[in-house]
């Protein structure tokens, strides 16, 4: 064939695993994968259309590709993710330099599509949202020796700031034997940490097998030869059980971290997202973890400005966090999803107070994380080693407690040279707000 590609993804890592399933159907039918945008025949951006931010950044990224068209070899500019699927012909409507829109349905005819494409067959593609393939090999786009294995796809919880129900559809889970398989091949392919996500990890199963699955497939993991680390994002409070909790302290190669998107603690603003608990019941579930799972990390997110937030209920989700001092935590101002229920609601909050609700509790979070890092001098602790950095000199890396793009880093260095995802025993000497300073312990 003989045509070249270039993939941009955005966005999350559920989205990350959808492109690199399409990398591997274009490899396998003759495409060269990887290649500069200005050296390729075709270039697609797989997109993020969650929140206001990310679609900006989608249309940036098209626009920006768009250039190669001219100035580049570029024959076809392709869209494909969940902004190609949320606006389907809007965007060839509306952004008139993208050839074609691929929904998430179609996915699995990427390489026919984007032949076509370079060919002059222009146009949209939308299979039905159940027709994403989950189970499909995929080439890895980032570390060899990490990777992400998404155990399900789409969401019913139906959150009503949320658009995901409606990009990605109702809940659909993989079979264990399924989620297994893949974590054994990528094990031999040199994989040692599994990071498990779904838009609900927590309810994994529940379709398939009439109740939540996921500590049972997390034990099955635990049982792949050369699998060291495996975590798990994107757990809801209100479906963390005591099996789970008891999974997670007793299995050596789970790593102690949970990952537990509250966005609120006021009950009232959580009834209007649709959404269970309350301040004194995420009280007592972070206490629990914390009692079960010694030396845990648990890290959340929040939102600010949710439709009638009041300055009160603002005050108590800042004087929770002061209070329960969480090791990991990002905060999002609230952004109106068309389509979406809280966009009709009344009281909606101006965006000035949203960003200054937002920082208020990100500069007191950065104190807190301070402190615990703080703590952590003096210990020694497990890193796996990322990478070198020529400018200061030393390695870099992740602990057990952070997770890959979202959490800090360890910079060490080492007298003995050391191979990207290799295992070393650091000694904390020193920390920044975010990251630890250290050296191979001897």
């Amino acid at each position: 064939m003989g045509y070249s590609v270039a993939m941009v993804s955005l966005g999350c890592p559920k989205n990350q695993v959808d492109a690199e399933m399409m990398l591997y159907s274009l490899k396998g039918a003759g495409f060269t994968i990887g290649a500069a945008e200005a050296d390729a025949d075709a270039i697609i951006i797989n997109t993020c259309g969650f929140i206001e931010d990310a679609k900006a950044e989608a249309i940036e990224n098209i626009l920006e590709a768009s250039r190669y068209k001219q100035e580049g070899k570029c024959k076809a500019l392709i869209v494909t993710g969940c902004l190609a699927e949320r606006y389907r012909d809007d965007i060839t409507e509306e952004i008139p330099e993208v050839d074609v829109v691929v929904g998430i349905g179609s996915n699995k005819n990427i390489a026919e599509i984007t032949k076509n494409a370079i060919e002059g067959g222009f146009g949209n593609f939308y299979g039905a949202k159940d027709e994403l393939d989950l189970d499909a090999p995929r080439i890895l786009g980032g570390y060899p020796f990490s990777a992400y294995i998404k155990i399900a796809d789409g969401c019913n919880n139906c959150c009503t700031y949320c658009a995901i129900p409606q990009i990605r559809g109702r809940m659909r889970s993989r079979t264990i034997e399924s989620v297994v398989d893949e974590a054994r091949t990528l094990a031999l392919g040199g994989v040692k940490e599994l990071i498990v996500v779904a838009q609900d990890t927590t309810a994994y199963g529940q379709d398939i097998y009439g109740e939540s699955r996921l500590a049972a497939l997390l034990k099955e993991l635990c049982k792949i030869e050369g699998i060291d680390w495996i975590r798990t994002l994107y757990t809801y409070p209100d479906k963390i059980t005591d099996e789970l909790l008891d999974t997670v302290a007793s299995e050596e190669k789970l790593v102690k971290y949970f990952d537990i998107p509250l966005q609120h603690v006021n009950g009232e603003i959580l009834k209007r997202m649709n959404r269970k608990g309350d301040a004194k019941s995420y009280e007592a579930l972070i206490e629990k973890i914390r009692a079960k799972v010694p030396n845990v990390t648990i890290r959340t997110t929040f939102i600010t400005g949710f439709p009638g937030e009041t300055n009160e209920q603002f005050c108590e989700l800042h004087e929770f966090i002061k209070r329960v001092k969480f090791d990991r935590l990002g905060c999002f101002t609230y952004s109106p999803e068309e389509d979406t229920p809280a966009a009709a609601f009344d009281n909606q909050i101006d965006e000035q107070t949203k960003q200054d609700r937002m920082e208020l509790i990100m500069n007191d979070q950065q104190v807190i994380s301070s402190d615990k890092n703080e703590e952590k001098v003096g210990l020694k602790t497990t890193a796996i080693v990322e990478g070198y950095d020529d400018y200061i000199r030393c390695y870099f890396g992740r602990c057990e407690f952070d997770a890959p793009e979202i959490d800090g880093k360890i910079f060490f260095m080492s007298d003995r040279p050391l191979k990207i995802g290799d295992f070393v025993k650091v000694q904390i000497n020193d920390c920044l707000e975010y990251d630890l300073l250290g050296e191979v312990a001897q």
